[in-house]
């Protein structure tokens, strides 16, 4: 059985299919949305023996013409270099107009392979296959692409929706549990800014997740992935309520990004970040203390990190000064109020707000 999500954008609509097992539909998936024939398969080291192969072998039994392009495996291949070396290959391999991008993996996979696909003969259609929890209940959902830059976290990118996202939720039986961890990150994040009740089932089936029993697996990013279609299609490019999904993604792109992408997992510094957008909220009374301690509480148990690395007020701040949410020196937060609900809070002074909280 395979569920179905609609985001509904117009004429850039589509379905995101979610079961169990389902790679094997993906051909005739392609070809109901009039997918292209010819397809590059955008996909890393690790990935690739697992299930591209067996995709690329489906894909060819069933009249498409697909190329593999392997990238390397970790948020340190997210960079133009690597852009470039996709762009190579779709040239190489004369790729044109009527050809098409689908990308097997997790989120570096998907946010690269989706902005070249943006960027390539000026747009070209693509599809996402995502393999890792943190990629079904978040990046392979609402078109956000991009590359890092040194400097800082998806700095280069485009809004870029793909025609379909397929979610095989066996995929994650192959993860490491650290990675299934950094997912769930950002399935918290989801019962934090939206849903009270998903929050309190989270709490409930901690050892479930954890062991990546299917059906809880299921529930969880069916209901993330409505939760964020729902947001994506009220505001597609982040004007307004879209940013509620960045809530603790400021402070955890500053840690990512002192980290040089290569020490900490996404899903692991936005942990961070959310429990310390929580105590700055408890610190403006937006919540309660019980509120940080089971935000807290959720996410240690979740095998997940809760304590900030140790670097300097200055250097978080430098690196925070570089989010994409600064406009004209003032940073916008995303802080919650209470634990469903977030608000929107401008901060002209990034130090003064941040400097108690990594200092206690």
């Amino acid at each position: 059985m395979t569920d179905e999500i609609s985001v509904s954008l117009g004429d850039r609509s589509y379905q995101l299919l979610i079961g169990v097992n389902t790679l094997g539909c993906l051909p005739a998936k392609l070809a109901e949305i009039n997918f292209p024939k010819r397809i590059a398969l955008i996909t890393n080291e690790k990935v690739d023996p697992l299930y591209a192969d067996q995709v690329c072998t489906s894909l060819l039994g069933n009249g498409f013409s697909p190329i593999k392009i392997i990238i390397g495996d970790g948020e340190e291949y997210k960079n133009l270099t690597t852009l470039e070396q996709i762009y190579n290959q779709l040239i190489a391999n004369n790729f044109d107009r009527g050809s098409g991008l689908l990308a097997i993996g997790g989120g570096v996979v998907g946010d690269i392979a989706g902005f070249a696909a943006a960027t390539f003969l000026r747009g070209i259609p693509f599809v996402q296959v995502p393999t890792t929890l943190l990629a079904q209940v978040d990046s392979s959902v609402g078109g956000k692409t991009a590359v890092n830059h040194s400097l800082g976290k998806n700095l280069i990118g485009a809004f870029y929706q793909p025609r379909l996202v397929l979610i095989d939720v066996a995929t994650l039986e192959t993860l490491e549990p650290r990675e299934v961890s950094a997912g769930l990150a950002e399935v918290v994040k989801y019962g934090i800014i939206n849903d009270y009740d998903f929050f309190c089932w989270l709490e409930g089936n901690v050892d479930k997740l954890v062991s990546r029993d299917i059906p809880s697996l299921i529930t969880a990013v069916k209901r993330s992935c409505q939760i964020k279609a729902n947001i994506v299609e009220i505001d597609e490019k982040e004007g307004s309520i879209r940013a509620f999904l960045n809530y603790g993604h400021t402070f955890g792109h500053a840690i990512e990004a002192l980290t040089k992408y290569g020490q900490w997992k996404h899903g692991e510094a936005v942990s961070i970040g959310m429990v310390v957008a929580a105590k700055i909220s408890h610190s403006l009374d937006l919540c309660s203390a019980a509120d940080v301690s089971r935000i807290t509480d959720l996410l240690a148990r979740l095998a997940l990190p809760v304590t900030p690395p140790d670097y300097s007020l200055h250097d978080y701040v430098a690196a925070m000064q570089r989010d994409k949410k600064v406009k004209e020196g003032t940073l916008t937060l995303i802080l919650n109020q209470g634990i469903g609900k977030v608000m929107l809070k401008q901060v002209p002074d990034i130090a003064s707000v941040f400097s108690t909280i990594l200092t206690a």
